[in-house]
């Protein structure tokens, strides 16, 4: 996919925080969905089985699946994300609604694994951790705030990535999304010069998320195409530690590049914020917008601290971490 885009793209995803879409995103769960999630939970509760080999064709779940198939179409075909409003939380244990969220993302699409070691829910909490070139840390796991970017740019993105509220931070760790349609006009319209180095490869830390005796750095751009649809493989992070790691001093376009991009992104009226309330979901296309959060803290109480699960789905390969 090394076509470069030379035409402004135009699409539903090609919007700004100013566009206006129905109900700014958000799919509420109805009475009826809820009625099947809490009947879900009970049986699921009486009859204890890890969330992995839960499948929604066990459950009577109709209006959950039409649902489903709205947010499935809005992430995919629409704007590129969803809140889906909510998981009824405050009445059930925390393991229980997050299987009622694998049960509702895997009507989505397929969940995969996060992780080289098979991962498939991925906790995201602060460790107390810092994430340092090499050394396998995820900012998921700190307090720090993260720029724009994409799941596993450095190995195999997801097609989509969800996340589900289960206790939100004392202050900050509001979610940010942006359209990389709309950047990449940006780019086309103001930096022509700079933007083909962005379709030709840079250096990712894989984060030790690979066997044994792999290569500890993968090498891909950040832009792609298929000469109709842009996709981005971006984390300014992993590219800076990349670099760190292979003990090489980026190229001058391409410290260009990199620096124009994140610029560019973080211009105001670009990004949609959100802040996260318990039960709900955020599914975004991964391989269309960048997502990010901003620093938070977090309650003194370890029950009340920020507490987000991740699901990663694809719609084609095995669920394997490679794919």
């Amino acid at each position: 996919m090394g076509e470069i885009m030379e035409r402004p793209l135009a699409s539903p995803m090609t919007w700004a925080a100013e566009t206006m879409f129905e109900n700014d995103g958000l799919i509420e769960l109805g009475s009826d969905c809820i009625a099947e999630l809490e009947a879900t939970a009970a049986i699921i509760e009486a009859n204890p089985l890890p969330a992995e080999a839960l499948s929604p064709q066990d459950f009577e779940m109709p209006a959950c699946q039409a649902a489903m198939i709205r947010v499935h179409e809005q992430i995919h075909n629409s704007v590129g994300f969803a809140i889906i409003d909510r998981v009824p939380v405050d009445h059930l244990k925390s393991d229980i609604a997050t299987k009622l969220y694998w049960l509702l993302m895997s009507m989505i699409s397929r969940p995969v694994a996060q992780k080289w070691d098979g991962t498939m829910l991925y906790d995201i909490v602060d460790t107390g951790q810092k994430a340092l070139a090499g050394n396998g840390v995820r900012s998921s796991k700190t307090n720090g705030g993260q720029g724009y970017h994409t799941d596993n740019a450095f190995n195999l993105p997801p097609d989509f990535v969800a996340l589900f509220c289960l206790q939100t931070a004392k202050e900050g760790g509001v979610s940010g999304l942006v359209s990389f349609e709309t950047v990449h006009n940006l780019l086309l319209e103001e930096y022509p010069d700079i933007l083909p180095r962005l379709y030709e490869p840079f250096y990712f830390d894989r984060q030790m998320e690979h066997a044994p005796n792999d290569e500890r750095l993968s090498f891909t751009p950040v832009f792609e195409s298929d000469g109709e649809k842009l996709f981005a493989n971006f984390s300014p992070r992993l590219v800076e530690q990349g670099y760190d790691m292979c003990k090489e001093d980026m190229d001058a376009r391409g410290r260009e590049a990199v620096k124009v991009l994140e610029e560019v992104s973080e211009r105001g009226g670009l990004g949609k914020t959100f802040g996260f309330q318990r039960g709900q979901i955020q599914i975004v296309n991964n391989k269309q917008l960048g997502h990010r959060r901003t620093e938070f803290q977090d309650w003194p109480e370890p029950e009340r601290r920020r507490h987000l699960v991740r699901i990663w789905l694809r719609e084609a390969g095995r669920p394997f971490y490679l794919g």
